[in-house]
C-alpha cells in the first residue's frame, strides 16, 4: 500500500452535521462517574500497546499536520509574523520531502490558523484561496473574568472579521460551583452570537478541580451545542493530558450514541513533539474510530508541533535527524 492511500487525505472533506445542541439534561450532568484509578490505567497503557512505524508513522504523521490548529497567541504578535504562520499554514512541509514520500499531488495543509481578535483581517487576507479557516480565541481568553455581554460581543466581532472557528473559554465558576444551568444558558449564547462560524469550547481542564467535574462540563458544553470541545487554552500550568483526552471523548461518544449527532474534539497545550501527536491520533482511533482522525473532528492546538513532524518526516527519508533550521517556523 503507498503513503498515499495510508494517509487518505480528502480532497474536499464531506459534509459535517453541525451537533445542534439539546435541552439540558441535568440528570445525564448528575450521573457522570470517573474511575481516576481506572483512567489513569488506560492512559499509561493506551500508547504502550499501539504504535505505528516506518512509512504508516510517516502517514500518520501527514494525516497530524492536516488536524493541527496552528496557533500563536503571543503578546508582541503583529501582522507581519501572522502573516509568516499563515505562509507555513499553506505549505507545512517542504516540497521535496513530500515529493519523495511519494504524496506531493495531496493537499497537505494544516486544519486552521488561530490567532487573536485584532489579527484575523491579516490572516483572512493571507490564507485567501487556500481553504483554511481562520480561528479567533474569544470571550476574554484566557481567564474569562469578562462581562457575558462583551463576550458575546466579541464573538460577534471576530465572526464579521471573516473568522470561521470561535474557541471560546467558559467560566470556570460555574464548573467548580456546580452551575449547570448557567453553563449551559452560556455556552448556548456563544452559539448563537457565532451564527455559522463553528464553536470550539475550551473547558481549561487543569483548573476544573477533578475528572468529574470536566466530564460534566463536556456534557453540558455539547448539549448547549458545542461543534468541538477543547481541553485548554494553553495557558494554565497543566493543560491537554490523556486522563483528560479519554475523559471528554468518552463523553462525545456517550453523547453521539444518546443524540446521534458528532462533536469534535480538540486538545491544547503542551504538545510539542510528532510522538505527542501521534498518541493522540491513536486515543482518537481507539476510542472514536477512524472518523476522529480527520480535522472535521479532531485538530490539536499546537504552534511549535510542526517543526518537529518535518524533522522526523525528514529522519524517515534520510535516516538522520536534520537540524531545525531546515525546517523553520515564523
Amino acid at each position: 500500500m503507498t503513503t498515499t492511500k495510508r494517509l487518505g487525505v480528502e480532497a474536499s472533506p464531506r459534509e459535517h452535521e453541525r451537533n445542534p445542541g439539546t435541552t439540558l439534561d441535568l440528570g445525564w450532568v448528575q450521573e457522570a462517574r470517573i474511575n481516576k484509578s481506572a483512567v489513569e490505567r488506560r492512559a499509561a497503557t493506551l500508547i504502550t500497546r499501539r504504535t505505528v512505524k516506518k512509512d504508516w508513522q510517516a502517514a500518520w504523521l501527514l494525516r497530524a499536520i492536516t488536524c493541527i490548529d496552528l496557533t500563536t497567541l503571543a503578546g508582541d504578535d503583529t501582522p507581519s509574523n501572522v502573516q509568516r504562520l499563515c505562509a507555513k499554514a499553506r505549505q507545512p512541509v517542504r516540497a521535496d520531502l513530500l515529493e519523495a514520500i511519494g504524496v506531493a499531488n495531496l493537499p497537505v495543509k494544516v486544519g486552521a490558523v488561530c490567532v487573536y481578535h485584532n489579527l484575523i483581517p491579516a490572516a483572512v487576507e493571507a490564507l485567501r484561496g487556500s481553504g483554511i479557516p481562520v480561528a479567533a480565541v474569544s470571550t476574554g481568553f484566557p481567564a474569562a473574568q469578562n462581562p457575558l455581554r462583551l463576550k458575546i460581543e466579541e464573538i460577534k466581532e471576530s465572526v464579521a472579521a471573516g473568522a470561521a472557528e470561535i474557541d471560546v473559554v467558559i467560566s470556570r465558576a460555574h464548573v467548580l460551583r456546580g452551575e449547570w444551568s448557567a453553563l449551559y444558558d452560556e455556552v448556548a449564547a456563544f452559539r448563537e452570537a457565532c451564527g455559522t462560524a463553528h464553536l470550539k469550547v475550551i473547558l481549561a481542564t487543569g483548573e476544573l478541580g477533578t475528572l468529574r467535574h470536566v466530564s460534566q462540563a463536556s456534557r453540558v458544553s455539547m448539549m448547549a451545542g458545542a461543534d468541538f470541545i477543547k481541553t485548554s487554552t494553553g495557558k494554565e500550568s497543566v493543560n491537554a493530558t490523556l486522563q483528560f483526552g479519554l475523559v471528554m471523548t468518552r463523553d462525545i461518544r456517550e453523547y453521539r450514541d444518546r443524540t446521534g449527532y458528532e462533536v469534535g474534539f480538540k486538545p491544547a497545550g503542551g504538545i510539542r513533539t510528532a510522538k505527542g501527536a501521534l498518541d493522540w491520533l491513536i486515543l482518537m482511533k481507539e476510542e472514536l474510530g477512524l472518523s476522529w482522525t480527520r480535522s472535521i473532528l479532531f485538530r490539536i492546538g499546537a504552534s511549535a508541533l510542526l517543526t518537529d513532524i518535518e524533522r522526523q518526516l525528514s529522519h524517515h527519508l534520510t535516516g538522520r535527524y536534520a537540524s531545525d533550521r531546515y525546517h523553520p517556523m515564523p
